[in-house]
């Protein structure tokens, strides 16, 4: 049997990258998902991809109308959301701090952190009526183990790792488990930001040379982590931050 079947998810930022992983692991096990993101070509060939088992809505995770519009259309469709995956985020240019430009940090911290405040108030009074629920927060080992020139993101992860700890423990008794995800750095659009440098061969070489497992992070690994903390077989897992890092963090 499918470890998801018959389970509605929600997962944002998954027109690509760690998202769009996840959103086709969720639908290969079973569940309807909706893929949300703000680019809707490839977020609409990600749900075409998945067929009826899925639905696209366009969503700035920052906004709290769009979340709200989000929550409305998976209901509409498939019903209230089981698993909720805040995918969704950004980083700066890797960079001395002081030269992040306050828009930039403005814009990080909505997207990446008060995204999940938005989709809280949206899903968690569905969840609290059913009494069960899953959210999954992507947060990352910056938040655990800080590169240097990523200082205000690394804050922006920390709060989203915190913050999942602190949503599982008042979120328990109501039957909602939380838990963060904290990838190291992957094989996704965001790479050459995070880097600083040059995406070439010798400087991937450089931070592969930071994990033990000796690889970037790729999209099943973070999908395989969702899986198994979304699943039934995870049903007493909450408030862990789950590093899906080739050892980076140990």
């Amino acid at each position: 049997m499918n470890q998801l079947e018959g389970k509605v998810a929600i997962v944002t930022g998954a027109a690509s990258g760690f998202g769009e992983g996840i959103a086709r692991l969720f639908a290969a096990e079973g569940a309807r998902v909706v893929v949300a993101d703000l680019d809707a070509a490839r977020g609409q060939a990600v749900a075409a991809a998945l067929g009826e088992s899925a639905l696209f809505s366009r969503c700035d995770v920052s906004s709290r109308r769009d979340i709200d519009a989000l929550v409305e259309a998976c209901t509409g469709r498939f019903g209230v959301p089981d698993i909720v995956v805040n995918n969704a985020g950004m980083t700066h240019e890797n960079q001395p701090m002081l030269n992040v430009d306050e828009q930039t940090f403005d814009r990080m911290f909505s997207v990446n952190v008060k995204s999940i405040y938005h989709m809280a108030h949206a899903v968690v009074p569905l969840m609290r009526k059913r009494r069960k629920g899953v959210i999954l927060n992507v947060g990352s080992t910056a938040g655990i183990r800080p590169r240097p020139g990523l200082t205000w993101y690394n804050a922006s992860k920390g709060a989203v790792n915190l913050l999942s700890k602190a949503m599982a423990v008042e979120l328990g008794p109501d039957g909602i488990r939380v838990n963060a995800i904290c990838p190291v750095i992957g094989e996704t659009n965001m790479t050459q930001r995070l880097m600083g440098v040059a995406d070439t061969p010798e400087n991937r070489a450089k931070f592969m040379a930071t994990i033990p497992l000796g690889r970037y992070c790729r999209p099943s690994d973070v999908a395989a982590a969702a899986l198994y903390l979304a699943s039934d077989a995870a049903e007493f897992i909450t408030g862990v931050e789950f590093p899906v890092d080739g050892g980076r963090t140990a």
